[in-house]
């Protein structure tokens, strides 16, 4: 009766996780669901057949319902959905990072950017963790730029992740290129082609496709060494044409991953590139000239998408019939955050389209957008390392790194006021001058802001929207005031002696104190599909204090129940900011 009970229980935890799958990704995912209900109940793997019935039926019984019935019922349970994701918020424990047969001082790690792009929070996670395990083991970090693609490479990316990395705090104890390496790798190249361990091609892609699916070994695969080695000479001499020639490893076509059936190494590509010119026309992928650097440069630990694990056996392989070194490598998830974007090609496509301007677009998360947005580099450190070295696929939302951020913000930045849908207040009986802390943390009563005593101030419309006549309102910091009027466009008041009772706090700006502001709002850009969200920006207009023309450009400050916001752009008559967070 108890197990009976119990899987009546577990029915229910399925379905609240079945719905939330559903309303998250368009569908249930029964992996998905079976995983986390494991995860909540433990005891439920005691019968894993009866376990997967339950989940199964209730994943087809969830997909067959409308959209408008999976948000219906989401609704149901929101509540137990955001208290457990702030439990997973409030979590501050950092995951250890341990590297089996590591040794102090002597560790090499390596961050190995693209330079076709600028580089985003899932990079920085490999660039983070990378730095991590070198400090930990007394070693060092090496910047190698994985450039031999001559269509994407270019200089301006190279100096963007250089200004990143270092925004980040990474300093970097060498720097090298794969494009400065051709040579070597072409003479790793024809040691393999000597050996028979590698041949030239000369099927069409088609062709080459077709073969890989199928199992079935090229036919130049028994051309003799000489001859491979010749028409690569042929291939590095610019004397073969672009998709004639390639140069396939020899690995397993009958093998059940693809990734072993025959990889290309080589190929031809006359694109000039940014660094090399001319110089060079076949190119090293990734799979032949990346193993062979880590090797010969002495990296003992690499960090690389799981996504790429299918090609260890390749790169095994490889270096193994080379007779080099090979190093660890370790396979880290990818970290998602919800409602944004981090594939390149999407990027750029964006950016093609007019959806966006540029690469550090405030709704983006590469490295430049979240600096521009007003996300410190120490927020982003703690956010990658609340989940260390893991192998599970994360999606977060992004308050969870603007919780970080908040934390790090609140005790150091200008507290200001910030008033949008302004409307004037008039106030009889003011004896004072405003004088108010810059920050109300600053213990030491240091720095303060003063504006001349006056009897107007701006107040949003929003918030006396609810107040009435004879409401006794305190303006933030400052004075009690009753009111006496409440009009379209128009308030007035009395200054009060009572200081203890008050029905509403307000923020304010003095009359003539202000700056005209327009505050950029950035929202998710893409939805679940991907598919970009047009109203995903937003301005709000409205007046700051005029210490705010204190302000640099790139400064933060906390609009007092607003937001942390970053000036973006000073003019002489209006102060531009972009919203960090509410």
């Amino acid at each position: 009766m108890k197990w009976v009970t119990f899987m009546a229980d577990l029915k229910d935890i399925v379905y609240e996780y079945a719905i939330k799958n559903a309303f998250s990704y368009g569908k249930a995912n029964f992996g998905s669901v079976l995983s986390k209900v494991i995860s909540k109940v433990p005891e439920s793997k005691k019968d894993m057949k009866s376990l997967k019935d339950v989940v199964e039926e209730v994943v087809n019984s969830v997909n067959a319902m409308s959209k408008e019935d999976i948000e219906k019922e989401y609704s149901k349970y929101s509540d137990i959905f955001e208290k457990e994701y702030q439990e997973k918020l409030e979590a501050t424990s950092k995951a250890n990072i341990k590297i089996e047969g590591a040794e102090k001082g002597n560790v090499i790690t390596r961050f190995p950017p693209e330079p076709g792009g600028y580089i985003h929070i899932g990079n920085a996670k490999q660039c983070i963790l990378s730095s991590e395990i070198s400090k930990l083991y007394d070693g060092k970090i090496f910047l190698y730029w994985d450039d031999t693609n001559p269509e994407k490479c270019k200089e301006q990316y190279i100096s963007s992740i250089k200004a990143d990395t270092a925004w980040l705090g990474i300093k970097f104890d060498k720097e090298y290129y794969a494009s400065d390496n051709i040579e070597k790798i072409y003479d790793y190249g024809r040691k393999l082609l000597m050996q028979g361990d590698a041949y030239v091609c000369s099927c069409s892609q088609e062709e080459i496709n077709q073969n890989r699916r199928n199992g079935i070994e090229c036919k130049d695969r028994l051309r003799p060494p000489e001859e491979n080695l010749k028409l690569f000479e042929n291939m590095i001499n610019g004397n073969v044409d672009e998709g004639k020639l390639i140069v396939r490893f020899k690995g397993d076509m009958k093998s059940e991953n693809s990734a072993m059936r025959d990889p290309t190494l080589f190929r031809i590509n006359k694109i000039p590139h940014y660094r090399q010119g001319t110089k060079y026309s076949v190119w090293p992928t990734y799979h032949m000239n990346t193993p062979i650097l880590d090797s010969i440069n002495g990296i003992t630990d690499a960090i690389r998408g799981k996504e790429y694990e299918v090609w260890d056996s390749v790169d095994k392989k490889l270096i193994s019939c080379l007779g080099l070194r090979q190093p660890r490598i370790h396979y880290e998830a990818r970290l998602n955050i919800e409602g944004t974007i981090t594939k390149k090609r999407l990027i750029r496509e964006f950016i093609n389209k007019g959806y966006i301007k540029e690469w550090d677009d405030p709704r983006l998360v590469t490295i430049s957008a979240l600096k521009r947005r007003g996300i410190l580099p120490e927020a982003i450190k703690d956010f990658i390392l609340k989940f260390g070295m893991s192998r599970n696929d994360t999606t977060v939302k992004m308050d969870m790194l603007l919780s970080e951020n908040r934390r790090l913000l609140e005790p150091i930045v200008p507290h200001l006021f910030f008033i949008n849908n302004p409307i004037e207040l008039h106030v009889e009986g003011i004896e004072a001058a405003p004088n108010l802390k810059l920050n109300p943390n600053d213990k030491q009563n240091s720095v303060y802001r003063s504006y001349p005593k006056d009897d107007k101030f701006y107040i949003s419309k929003d918030s006396i929207a609810k107040l009435n006549k004879n409401d006794v309102v305190k303006l933030k910091d400052f004075v009690n005031i009753q009111l006496t009027l409440i009009d379209g466009e128009k308030v007035e008041a009395k200054a009060i002696d009572n200081k203890s009772h008050f029905d509403e706090i307000i923020t304010w700006t003095p009359y003539k104190e202000k700056i005209a502001c327009s505050v950029l709002i950035p929202g998710e850009i893409v939805d679940k599909e991907e598919n970009y969200i047009p109203d995903s920006i937003k301005y709000i207009e409205g007046y700051a204090e005029g210490y705010a023309t204190q302000l640099k450009e790139g400064d933060i400050v906390l609009f007092e129940k607003f937001g942390y916001c970053r000036l973006d752009k000073k003019e002489d008559s209006k102060l531009n900011f972009i919203l960090t967070s509410n």
